[in-house]
């Protein structure tokens, strides 16, 4: 039997939401270097990928983690539960501290699918899909992450989650339709704050934090047990480091870029060098574009140098303009 380390972290404890093409071992190693949250999660993976032959062998780096990262969350997405079976005796394989479902992403593609947000119109699969994962598990502890409802917020959602005894819930305080087009429905978190207490699941809130002490305060205000941490980081890549104060770091042009330079090691260490964009690589270079402005900006000329790093083909041409810019 493994550890189930969700009820033994202090509270509120801080978790780095998955996101997709973000949350690689490259940018969580840089955030351990910054100020390390409680709990990391993997990007999402797919289950069914995962249980293919030609597509397992193209997933497995995302799951790969570093000892600094525990405890670390595996987190997977689809609809048919016997894939969720095997996908948890893989996770429970490799290593990890826990295993999540995503019941909450929005994306179109993953709609289709019948997966994320869209398991919300069929509670019976979500909750098959739920005890095939803890079955495989051998032990380790099974979570979710979700959103209020599909087109409308449903309490009731939330409710036949909790009814399946995971040991963590997360909700993201939006709707499917809403995205993140309106504020999060923080009005909500204490009601379900005690829905999650009376089941004994650990209950983790998410939506628009705008800084450590926000979470804090929300946590306590709502008596949450967790808070997760998604965009904010783009803002602030030293967000957690503010759990003993004000946040550290980042105020100094030259410690930004070396961490952007550091990054970009990061990157070709785990995915390679891929060459310009639309080859066949395991993970395009120009995903790396996004954390540019993570990185440079709060300076003059800040732009211009974004500007001229956007117009790279290569992480190598990256390097070697940042060694022009510092």
């Amino acid at each position: 039997m493994n550890f189930n380390f969700w009820g033994q972290l202090e509270k509120p404890f801080f978790v780095l939401a998955p996101m997709a093409d973000v949350t690689d071992m490259t940018f969580r190693q840089i955030i351990c270097e910054t100020g390390k949250p409680d709990v990391f999660y993997t990007e999402f993976v797919s289950a069914a990928g995962l249980c293919s032959e030609k597509g397992r062998p193209k997933l497995l780096p995302h799951f790969k983690f570093g000892e600094n990262e525990r405890p670390i969350v595996a987190q997977i997405f689809g609809s048919v539960p016997r894939y969720f079976y095997e996908c948890a005796k893989l996770i429970a394989d490799l290593g990890f501290d826990g295993i999540d479902i995503n019941m909450g992403c929005p994306d179109r593609k993953v709609l289709k699918q019948g997966a994320g947000i869209a398991l919300c119109k069929t509670p019976e699969l979500a909750a098959e899909v739920i005890a095939e994962t803890k079955r495989g598990a051998n032990g380790l502890p099974v979570s979710v992450k979700t959103r209020l409802g599909g087109d409308k917020i449903d309490v009731s959602w939330i409710a036949k989650l909790l009814g399946s005894k995971i040991n963590a819930l997360t909700i993201h305080l939006r709707t499917m339709r809403e995205m993140s087009k309106v504020p999060a429905h923080w009005e909500l978190a204490g009601e379900l704050s005690k829905l999650a207490h009376e089941s004994g699941t650990i209950i983790i809130g998410n939506g628009d934090i705008s800084d450590y002490q926000d979470g804090v305060l929300k946590a306590k205000n709502y008596g949450l047990d967790g808070i997760m941490v998604g965009r904010a980081i783009f803002n602030n890549p030293w967000f957690f480091s503010a759990r003993g104060g004000p946040a550290s770091g980042g105020d100094n042009r030259n410690e930004r870029l070396t961490l952007l330079k550091h990054h970009i090691s990061n990157f070709i260490n785990l995915w390679g060098n891929p060459p310009e964009a639309g080859s066949a690589s395991l993970r395009n270079y120009d995903t790396m574009k996004k954390f540019f402005k993570v990185y440079i900006t709060g300076w003059p000329g800040a732009k211009e140098s974004r500007d001229e790093l956007m117009r790279t083909k290569t992480s190598e041409q990256a390097l070697a303009q940042l060694d022009n810019i510092m």
